[in-house]
């Protein structure tokens, strides 16, 4: 490697240390919103240049004043069917989501555990559930309306099998990858096999399972709106459908907006409740 070579290589890292250096110097809610910033700007700026056709996308200050009459109404401008129905509509999908998810979360996490534990459970269990898995949510659909119809047990059926899978996934990866020191440990103080699992084995499962959870509260969103289009006439879904047919991309945007943000706000809560649960893994 050449003289020069290696002075070009030392000042790419020398400018790349100083990218970071001048990232990490940077309040941390500002370097959250930069990136998010600057595209919107870069997006109301393109609609009002003519660039982007604002009866398909709407620009960030036709979706936020759309998203305030929704939200808050009323609409002085004349009538509109979503004035002040946000708050209901956003109740009813964080209902089904919240049901569908911790029944999801009450199955996943014992069968989760048992598979990764039992190699008995695992060779009955496991097959058949890792056979199931592909399936997608939208394929479940005609089977959920056939068997319950148009109402919220649909809905709550799709949220549940979705979330089901990560968090059944990554609970029996957490328990088989269990540290047999731990496990050797624990049988020579005399530990009986349900000490081990309640006090060894779930414990040690535990960040695996809040990864599982996390993927799958994302999922329970995702499964909500699938079923909202087709199974449930309320929520997100509901709307986002609805206002599509009658042209008010606005409010298709804003309700994308609210899932976006309902998703985030979810994944937050686990997480805050994670570092409650595990205070030992973030101590540093």
């Amino acid at each position: 490697m050449s003289a020069g070579e290696t002075t070009t290589r030392s000042d790419d890292r020398g400018a790349e240390g100083l990218g970071a250096l001048a990232v990490r110097s940077l309040p941390g809610w500002l370097s959250v919103t930069i990136v998010p910033v600057v595209l919107l700007v870069l997006w109301e700026a393109a609609g009002r240049a003519g660039i982007l056709p604002t009866g398909l996308i709407p620009t960030p200050t036709m979706t936020v004043n759309a998203w305030y009459v929704w939200t808050f109404g009323p609409d002085s401008g004349g009538f509109n069917a979503y004035s002040g129905t946000w708050g209901g509509v956003v109740a009813n999908s964080a209902q089904r989501v919240v049901q569908g998810y911790v029944l999801a979360v009450l199955l996943a996490v014992p069968v989760g555990i048992l598979i990764g534990w039992s190699s008995v459970v695992a060779r009955l269990i496991d097959p058949t559930i890792q056979s199931l898995r592909p399936i997608p949510i939208t394929a479940w659909l005609p089977f959920s309306i056939a068997m319950f119809g148009i109402k919220e047990y649909g809905a709550i059926f799709l949220i549940c099998l979705g979330a089901f899978y990560p968090i059944l996934i990554n609970t029996t990866h957490g328990a088989r990858s269990l540290d047999q020191n731990l496990l050797r440990a624990a049988m020579m103080m005399g530990a009986s096999s349900r000490t081990i699992l309640f006090r060894v084995v779930l414990p040690n499962a535990l960040p695996a399972i809040f990864a599982g959870m996390r993927i799958g509260a994302g999922i329970a969103w995702s499964a909500v709106i699938v079923a909202e289009l087709v199974a449930v006439k309320s929520g997100l879904g509901y709307v986002l459908w609805d206002a599509y047919y009658i042209g008010r991309m606005d409010i298709v945007v804003a309700d994308m907006a609210s899932i976006g943000f309902l998703g985030f706000l979810t994944d937050r809560l686990l997480i805050a409740l994670e570092h409650r649960l595990i205070r030992w893994r973030h101590i540093r």
